[in-house]
């Protein structure tokens, strides 16, 4: 994958979480600079958890500026109009099963170029993808999304190791679309489905 493409597709997901993240920053009635916080949190976190991971130090977050002005700008935008944006709650959801599309094809691209094999590139584009959120509703308050049960994280795993694979055998970058993909259909599935990981047997989701 080209360094332009990657950085494009890690930007554009850095936005979409920094959009879910100011979003529940307004809604815990956060001032202006929480919610820039909490957004920046959200779309930085999972990348600068891996880049950590692999020795990639200091993280691209904090060595490229488009990396802060992006969540910073976006946070900005959410605050000024969250009316609007509370009102497409489907649309967020959405925006956040491409925002987890995005990070996990782009986390596993950058593990591989590392030189980390498949299963840990594909374990590290997981966590690109579920990092931030995870920040965000600990900072927040909120059982994170994938301790309650969502498909969240499975198929964020399942997008990274196709891009994993794709990096590894060299196939050409058309493949990555369809990594994307499989998170991105997965995610939504099981959003309009309402398809859960299994708890123990005994439990049920409440």
């Amino acid at each position: 994958m080209s360094t332009t493409l990657l950085l494009i597709l890690d930007l554009a997901g850095i936005a979409v979480f920094a959009s879910t993240g100011a979003l529940v920053g307004v809604r815990k009635e956060l001032d202006v600079f929480g919610v820039a916080v909490l957004a920046v949190m959200t779309g930085l976190g999972g990348g600068v958890l891996r880049d950590l991971l692999i020795g990639s130090v200091p993280p691209a977050a904090l060595e490229d500026w488009r990396y802060l002005v992006v969540p910073f700008v976006t946070s900005l935008v959410v605050f000024a109009f969250h009316p609007t944006f509370g009102r497409r709650e489907r649309g967020i959801m959405l925006l956040d099963a491409v925002g987890l599309a995005l990070f996990c094809v782009t986390g596993a691209v950058t593990a591989e170029e590392a030189g980390l094999n498949v299963l840990s590139s594909s374990a590290l584009g997981m966590l690109t993808g579920i990092g931030g959120g995870m920040m965000r509703d600990i900072a927040s308050g909120r059982v994170p999304v994938v301790f309650r049960g969502e498909l969240y994280a499975t198929p964020a795993f399942a997008g990274a190791l196709v891009a994993s694979v794709v990096h590894h055998e060299g196939w050409s970058q058309w493949w990555y679309i369809v990594a994307f993909g499989t998170c991105l259909v997965w995610r939504i599935l099981a959003l309009k489905r309402g398809w859960s990981a299994p708890l123990p047997p005994g439990t049920a989701h409440v």
